[in-house]
């Protein structure tokens, strides 16, 4: 055969594979069924976390095929604007909300508090309530989800939807209709401001939704960082969910001291519960993820108030005493807060099963406790961390290092510099070197520290999902440097991060190079999948990539600093979006590949979550896409269904 014969013939292959693709991609989807009902009834997929669900339908074999099934939008949206005549500067709204699934009704909340019942399987509107908040008097806009309550009979009322809002009203709605529960509080709301200490309302939020435990809804709140040390107490607080009563409040000071002000509100300072709640229903235990102290980088003035900050605490369901706590930093001034749900499973060792709680951390550590008593199920050390504070500061001698499970995040020096060039590679390391560096818990100092992870994990409030069959758990990790840099008092002027009430406020940032990029080597965030017996890392794989942050060829880049967080299904998918790349993807558990990708309006930094509503029906994928206050993506306000064709 010629030469000319030979490529002739090369291009009639060729014309029929790429015909034979072209067939195969047009080609109609094949049609798909079976599955039972899978729920998602909290915030976490059950009160105890996990992220994890038994649905069953979408596999690692048809996920090729999902494709929008619905889309609804609330209408909520904000764009960054600085101050005006009353009014405080604002981000970008985020929507950082997960859905929960009663029944056939989904129900969610937007950056603005309004409440949308949709029908789970059209996205058809049921009904939306407006709580009405102020709009422009927040900084960082955020409903993380709501809850369900139901007390097994029929009524007005006796199924009701409860949400925690921005400007930290607690209320109650029937599930039916939206309707106020007027026996509730006040016409349907109860104000958890009450015996607060005086306080701006920017400084006082609830963001993350109420537990619910039997009869009682569980809320903490968001408490501004790095204002001043009398900031108002993080008091955690339960109310009866059918009249709105108080039953009992928590507030974090140590035991043997006083616990209430002056004037008879509660005492000042304390730590906060920010993020998600679990409870145990069987065992009446509330397990609280606890802030950090105010302010987060100099804790000179505490003189043991930060006794229950950065820790799990276990409280009694009935009275709010405390059963047990652990702290995972002692005398925290990193903001190491504890910044995701305690996740509720049974560990199963050989041949004994306990019950667990597992905790991960900002410093990309995870604690494994038993969750009856808080002591570490896997060895636990303390280990002595680097001292020589600013004047006036005291530190931890030791901070407690988990052996079992990897620690994610190994320490950086100045050759860990990185650049796209030589000459941003240098000035990266100049600045590594500019600044101290004696590893993870270097305290901050005048002349600025390096804050290895960033006070952003780490894992972060999205992470983590578990399988419950593997006992594989999934984790974002941002792998970032920042620094800490405390400012004599006279020298602050104008400072976003005040600390008033000590001698310093504080500076923090992001470390980058001269082109705006970390000065570290990507990934920059990554998806990590730990097996929890074993304690073995499986495999790692970078989070998106830097499409949507800078031209060719950098946006190539693969492993973005994400925020948002996993769930995972029986069948071995792995669901999330976070990335700023503006999609959403599906994971094979077996080994981290991306099986399934499709792109939103803008970044899903939400928790997604799946349900199945009836057996014969399909299932579904949800998940918020709507940008975060903190990221370069727009905001926005979709909510998107993903299933496998009808």
């Amino acid at each position: 055969m010629s030469s000319s014969s030979k490529g002739r013939a090369t291009w009639w292959v060729i014309a029929g594979l790429a015909a034979f693709t072209i067939a195969c991609e047009n080609a109609p989807a094949p049609s798909f069924g079976g599955g039972s009902i899978a729920t998602w009834t909290a915030y976490g997929g059950t009160p105890g976390g996990t992220h994890y669900s038994t649905a069953e339908q979408i596999t690692p074999e048809n996920v090729q095929w999902l494709e929008l099934a619905w889309e609804h939008r609330s209408g909520d949206i904000r764009k960054a604007q600085g101050p005006g005549e009353g009014r405080i500067p604002v981000t970008n709204n985020g929507f950082q909300a997960t859905p929960i699934v009663i029944d056939d009704t989904l129900y969610y909340c937007s950056s603005f508090n309004k409440v949308f019942a949709i029908h789970a399987e059209t996205g058809a509107e049921k009904w939306r309530f407006d709580a009405e908040v102020d709009r422009y008097a927040d900084i960082l806009p955020v409903c993380r989800g709501v809850s369900s309550w139901r007390s097994g009979k029929e009524g007005i009322c006796e199924h009701r939807i409860l949400m925690g809002t921005l400007d930290a009203r607690l209320i109650a709605l029937d599930a039916e209709t939206g309707l106020r529960c007027m026996d509730f509080g006040e016409g349907g709301e109860v104000d958890v401001t009450h015996r607060l200490s005086k306080h701006q309302p920017v400084e006082y939020s609830i963001t993350s939704p109420p537990a619910i435990l039997n009869d009682l809804a569980i809320t903490g709140s968001l408490v501004l960082d790095n204002q001043r040390t009398d900031a108002p107490s993080g008091v955690v607080r339960a109310y009866d969910v059918r009249s709105g009563e108080l039953r009992w409040a928590w507030n974090p000071v140590p035991p043997g001291t006083e616990k209430l002000n002056e004037d008879g509100t509660y005492r000042s300072g304390t730590t906060n519960v920010w993020s998600i709640i679990a409870v145990d229903e069987e065992r009446d235990l509330v397990f609280v993820p606890t802030g950090n102290t105010n302010p987060d980088y100099y804790g000179g003035h505490r003189d043991g108030l930060d006794h229950y900050s950065s820790s799990v605490v276990a409280l009694n369901g009935k009275t709010g005493e405390v059963v047990w706590h652990f702290q995972m930093v002692h005398h925290d001034l990193w903001d190491y807060d504890t910044p995701a749900q305690p996740t509720l499973m049974d560990l199963r060792l050989g041949d004994e099963t306990i019950p667990v709680v597992v905790q991960v951390t900002k410093m990309g550590m995870t604690f494994v406790l038993h969750r009856e008593t808080g002591e570490p199920v896997f060895p636990v050390e303390e280990r002595p961390v680097p001292q020589d504070p600013v004047p006036g500061e005291y530190l931890s001698p030791t901070q407690p290092f988990p052996t079992h499970i990897p620690h994610l995040l190994p320490p950086i020096t100045s050759d860990d510099a990185w650049g796209f060039t030589f000459l941003d590679e240098g000035a990266c390391r100049d600045k590594l070197n500019d600044v101290r560096n004696d590893g993870i818990f270097t305290p901050p100092s005048l002349g600025g520290s390096l804050l290895y992870p960033s006070n952003g994990g780490g894992n972060n409030w999205g992470s983590p999902a578990i399988h419950l069959g593997e006992q594989i758990m999934l984790v974002v990790t941002w792998r970032l440097p920042a620094t800490s840099k405390l400012v004599p008092r006279e020298d602050c002027g104008d400072n976003f991060q005040p600390q008033h009430g000590t001698p310093y406020c504080v500076e923090t940032g992001l470390v980058f190079s001269p082109v705006g990029v970390p000065c570290t080597a990507p990934p920059w965030g990554t998806l990590d999948a730990i097996d929890l017996a074993a304690g073995e890392i499986r495999w790692s794989v970078p989070l998106g990539t830097a499409k949507k942050l800078a031209p060719f060829p950098f946006s190539l880049i693969k492993g973005v600093p994400g925020v948002g967080g996993p769930t995972v299904t029986s069948t071995g998918l792995v669901f999330i979006g976070a990335s700023t790349d503006h999609m959403l993807r599906a994971h094979d558990l077996a080994d981290g590949k991306v099986l399934w990708k499709t792109t939103l309006p803008t970044a899903a930094n939400a928790v997604p979550m799946t349900y199945q509503v009836r057996p014969g029906g399909r299932q579904y994928v949800v998940v918020a896409a709507g940008g975060h206050w903190g990221s370069p993506n727009p905001p926005g306000d979709h909510l998107m269904a993903f299933a496998l064709p009808e």
